[in-house]
């Protein structure tokens, strides 16, 4: 990541790499999470060359493992097709991916940075060396574009299929457990705020309540989400849930294709997903630690050893 992200600030010219950077301490701009299309901090791919873009996605590429990686490519290019779908009024552009830098990485022990537009957010922070790895969102409008019957792009289909198969997995008695409400939310929950909330109620069913079957699934999911890390990142994130208790909750309707929502929390962990839209076509999913975003855990532990 150091590498990634000082080879991503020679790129940019200087007035380019002034909008990037950021002080470490600018929690304003720093402890961010915007997954609708608005202006935020940082410099836009689409006001930069090509060698600095490529640069900025090799620094993204850092901090997603490859299918994740393809997800959020997936994510990117559906704005040129939202744009088609709404008949280009709002000039969505595939562009406009903003990437900021907080601190310098060359030489600070603490820094971060952060690849955000629409649907797609990945903040990561380091601080002596360790990697905090959230918020990490994804989204996708439309969520599935079919063709004669089949789907041709659905980018976040393993995040509803593995769901839906718990969901049935659990039986009438684990669905009346699970199911906290007839009606999905509008959106997640934990929404665009800095900070996440640490228990969301009703908690749903806990996993030691389901089938071994129901367990296997839930632990599926949840390394789904996991794995959207480098491997070494989402290994050291599912020891510290290791042996945590897990809770998963549903709202909405069951069927495809209806506006659906569900979450699972556990110790210093929210997944959340939603699909809300009148035509259940609009997907957003996100990962958070509710005690640990922005590197909260990282920095506890260095400001007990450095004074600043």
């Amino acid at each position: 990541m150091r590498a990634a992200a000082g080879a991503l600030l020679t790129a940019l010219d200087e007035p380019a790499r002034q909008r990037a950077r950021h002080d470490f301490d600018d929690d304003d701009a720093r402890r961010w999470l915007e997954y609708r299309p608005r202006p935020r901090p940082g410099v836009s791919l689409a006001d930069v060359d090509a060698t600095a873009r490529k640069a900025a996605h090799r620094l993204l590429a850092t901090a997603l493992s490859p299918a994740a990686y393809a997800q959020a490519m997936a994510v990117v290019a559906l704005e040129e097709v939202l744009d088609r779908a709404e008949d280009w009024r709002r000039g969505r552009h595939s562009g406009d991916y903003w990437v900021a830098v907080f601190g310098d990485p060359a030489r600070d022990d603490r820094w971060g940075w952060r690849f955000e537009g629409h649907h797609l957010s990945v903040s990561m922070t380091v601080v002596d060396d360790q990697v905090s790895p959230a918020p990490l969102f994804l989204g996708a409008n439309p969520a599935t574009v079919r063709h004669a019957g089949r789907p041709v792009s659905r980018p976040l289909g393993p995040e509803e299929d593995l769901a839906r198969e718990l969901l049935d997995a659990l039986g009438p008695a684990g669905r009346a457990a699970t199911i906290i409400a007839d009606e999905a939310p509008a959106d997640i929950i934990s929404a665009t705020r800095p900070t996440a909330p640490e228990r969301l109620d009703p908690l749903g069913v806990p996993r030691d309540r389901l089938t071994p079957t129901g367990r296997a699934l839930l632990d599926q999911l949840v390394a789904l989400y996991l794995d959207r890390l480098p491997p070494e990142l989402a290994a050291r994130e599912a020891g510290r849930l290791d042996g945590g208790e897990l809770h998963f909750a549903w709202a909405g309707a069951t069927r495809p294709g209806q506006r659906h929502y569900y979450r699972i929390q556990g110790d210093d962990l929210l997944i959340e997903y939603d699909n809300t839209t009148d035509d259940g076509n609009h997907a957003h999913t996100v990962l958070r630690r509710p005690a640990s975003d922005f590197g909260t855990d990282v920095l506890a532990a260095h400001h007990t050893t450095h004074a600043h």
